[in-house]
């Protein structure tokens, strides 16, 4: 598995994308300065997004994709809106712990004891340092999920339409940020596709049950 910063996050210095189909450009790019003729594309939250929007931009360069945590790239109809709680965490540039919690796990004993302890696995990783996200490329993230929500359902319905690649969807039952309805609602609009949902989990669903996930995927490229 190959991860990477899209253009102008983290790692990856140039100008940040602003928009979903400059992230999908951005990853076709990086596919091909590393010279694959295909590859299999996992996307989380936002990530999710993007690997559709590639696959109908540039199917050529996707075998497989694998939508994690995420949904169609545009209004669903029939899905719950966010709480204003939910855009009020998002909004706080100085988000804590349980913040996070409340963003990506339920709020069940289990659930919240996953929760701290990937926050705890992580935590070395983020007090070793590194690039942070700059405010241009955080403001162009929120631009593009400001035009995803702006979206009309019958482009949305076109798009996923035009995916003919198998997909693997799956998210948290539990989903406060993208609602798993969301999910639900895409496999039916495209022509191959498997639905994960997870009981008892959330955003951070893949964290949650690692394990189980994992041996998902592995399953789905395999076949």
């Amino acid at each position: 598995m190959i991860v990477f910063d899209n253009v102008g996050v983290g790692y990856t210095t140039g100008e940040p994308r602003d928009s979903l189909d400059g992230f999908a450009e951005g990853a076709a790019e990086f596919i091909e300065a590393l010279g694959l003729a295909r590859a299999d594309v996992l996307g989380w939250s936002l990530g999710g997004f993007v690997a559709q929007r590639l696959a109908a931009r540039r199917p050529q360069l996707v075998r497989k994709i694998i939508v994690a945590g995420s949904g169609p790239t545009g209004w669903v109809p029939g899905a719950p809106e966010a709480s204003e709680k939910v855009l009020g965490i998002m909004a706080k540039p100085d988000a804590d712990q349980e913040d996070m919690l409340y963003l990506f796990y339920p709020e069940t004993n289990a659930a919240r004891a996953s929760g701290h302890e990937h926050f705890a696995h992580v935590a070395p990783r983020l007090a070793a340092g590194g690039p942070v996200v700059t405010e241009t490329a955080a403001q162009g993230m929120l631009a593009a999920i400001g035009q995803l929500l702006a979206a009309p359902f019958d482009e949305v319905r076109a798009e996923l339409e035009s995916i003919k690649h198998p997909v693997l969807y799956a998210n948290g039952l539990h989903d406060v940020m993208v609602p798993a309805h969301a999910s639900y609602v895409a496999v039916q609009h495209l022509a191959d596709a498997t639905l994960l949902l997870y009981g008892g989990a959330g955003h951070a669903f893949l964290f949650q049950h690692a394990n189980a996930f994992s041996k998902q995927v592995a399953d789905f490229l395999a076949a």
